[in-house]
């Protein structure tokens, strides 16, 4: 699965700053521009911010949501304990304070004591505790961030074995984890090793949550509709057709409910990126959605300008292939794709080639210097060289040629644009055959790679938070988005000492090895990248 972060970022901006307008595809750089307050798609109402998106809310359960624009909606009603604000740094939600042991393994978070419910309910350290079990008890698609390797709770990796294993959660193995209720205002979260980035990690929307006495009784229709939702947000929901647009309204109840300078907001729900464009360009909306094939024609706009989003675009190979299992086979592919064109004269967004599994301006070393600056540049264009460690390949495996299947999501773009690339790139080294196997994305993850029937995935995976890890252990052994089945005992070891390890810097260079030695075998094939929104959004005026 891919975690997507960004909108829920660029929403920390809309609540603060109405007077942004933004032009941006879902998988594309987000532009942005600022007009005077009055202006923009809501017919001269300063007070209400109107925006398209191609994608269609799914569920608003923190339990099982995971796709991008459920979480955005999701932020606008939900606060966390932790937040990202409008400059992009982690702050308190409803957390008053934070503090973590000497040891770095107990985490305590008080609780607002003006954080309410929008039905006038305190917002209480049980709802973390109980919205925490119900995600194991759901076998939400989240659960593995709160395992060792993430967020390292105590418990937690023990029931994702037993979820593994196909086996039932018991109110046992929900008591021993290390998630518990001091008192109403008190939330005390044990890990198992020291987690640099915790605080970070409670932005994210798995950990947001849950009013448990509004939940049960909603029971199976918890988060489906306007009406059987209950946040503690910016925002309530007011209304929400599926398809076609969703609707919300300030929540005077809200404990900064001051600071949020709009009234209402609206979401234009799967709108084709031409058509979002036209509503933008007639002062409809405040946001539009445009794809690479929009560049051209309103790059020279006033109100568009590039903020990338920080994507990585990668291949996953899926090694129980035997011809996929030969390091040269894997190599071939790498060679045989110039991201350079790719990036510059196809997709014409911002992208750049990808040089690593770990994106540019994801994370700063202690010596403030970028991870990327830091590790080695592992792809290249070589079509010769391919075409050699093609013909070495097939020479170990005894084979003249070989055929592949490239599986993506037609509803995933640029997915069909980046899979025909690859389809051209890879058929034009002798001895290699390409299928096209289109799907959709929900296919595709859960059905297609979850079952191990590809060979090559077009994907793509988005920080769920701002730590190399958040790339780093989907190579893991077993991780349960490691679709590919790599495994590797050095690189398992490594990544061990990097959730233990205490000293910062002796923690880079663990990480600086570990990508060395995934790339070294391509178990993934990073292709292009794009960089965090948060990062950007540090230097936007609004």
């Amino acid at each position: 699965m891919q975690a997507e972060i960004i909108l829920i970022r660029l929403f920390a901006l809309i609540l603060l700053s109405p007077n942004t307008i933004v032009t941006s595809h879902a998988n594309f750089p987000i532009s942005f521009a600022t007009t005077p307050a009055g202006c923009g798609g809501s017919g001269g109402d300063s007070s209400t911010y109107t925006f398209s998106s191609e994608l269609d809310i799914k569920n608003l359960d923190s339990s099982d949501a995971d796709d991008g624009c459920s979480f955005t909606a999701m932020h606008a009603v939900i606060d966390g304990l932790m937040k990202t604000d409008k400059k992009g740094n982690v702050v308190n939600g409803v957390a008053s304070s934070s503090e973590v042991s000497d040891d770095g393994l107990t985490h305590t978070y008080k609780i607002r004591k003006d954080a309410k419910w929008a039905n006038g309910d305190a917002v209480t350290a049980n709802d973390f505790v109980y919205a925490w079990h119900r995600i194991f008890q759901k076998k939400g698609q989240y659960y593995y961030m709160f395992c060792d390797g993430i967020a390292s709770i105590v418990g937690a990796q023990e029931m994702s074995d037993k979820i593994d294993n196909e086996e039932d959660i018991t109110d046992a193995d929900l008591d021993a984890m290390g998630v518990k209720a001091i008192d109403d205002k008190t939330l005390e979260v044990t890990t198992t090793t020291r987690v640099s980035f915790f605080d970070e990690l409670m932005s994210f929307p798995c950990f947001y949550p849950i009013n448990q006495k509004f939940c049960e009784k909603q029971g199976d229709k918890y988060g489906k509709s306007a009406d059987s939702i209950l946040g503690n947000g910016a925002f309530t929901m007011t209304k929400w057709e599926p398809g076609s647009v969703a609707e919300f309204e300030k929540n005077d109840k809200f404990y900064a409910a001051k600071d949020v300078k709009i009234d209402k907001l609206v979401m234009k729900l799967v709108q084709e990126p031409k058509v979002a464009a036209q509503a933008f360009e007639a002062g409809e909306t405040d946001f539009a959605i445009i794809n690479s094939d929009l560049v051209d024609k309103y790059k020279k706009d006033e109100s568009f300008k590039n903020i990338s989003e920080g994507f990585l675009f990668y291949v996953q190979p899926n090694l129980e292939n035997a011809d996929l299992a030969n390091l040269n086979v894997r190599k071939a592919l790498s060679l045989a794709i110039n991201r350079k064109d790719l990036c510059e004269n196809v997709l014409k967004d911002g992208s750049q080639a990808a040089k690593g599994f770990v994106p540019s301006g994801l994370s700063i070393s202690p010596e403030g210097k970028d991870f990327r600056d830091e590790a080695a540049t592992y792809t290249s264009y070589d079509k010769k060289a391919a075409q050699a460690a093609l013909d070495e390949g097939l020479k170990e495996l005894g084979k003249s040629e070989i055929t592949l299947r490239l599986t993506y999501g037609t509803d995933e773009s640029p997915m069909d644009v980046f899979a025909t690339y690859l389809q051209n790139a890879f058929s034009s080294l002798k001895g290699l055959k390409i299928e096209m196997v289109a799907t959709t994305k929900q296919d595709r993850i859960y059905n297609k790679q979850k079952k191990g029937d590809f060979d090559l995935s077009v994907t793509r995976w988005g920080p769920d938070y701002g730590d190399p890890t958040t790339y780093l252990t989907l190579a893991l052994t077993d991780n349960n988005n490691n679709y590919g089945h790599w495994s590797n005992a050095e690189y398992d070891s490594i990544m061990g000492k990097v959730s233990s390890e205490t000293d910062a810097n002796a923690r880079w260079q663990l990480m600086i090895d570990a990508e060395k030695i995934m790339m070294d075998d391509l178990c993934y094939i990073p292709v292009f990248e794009k960089e965090l929104l948060l990062y950007k959004i540090q230097k936007l005026k609004t």
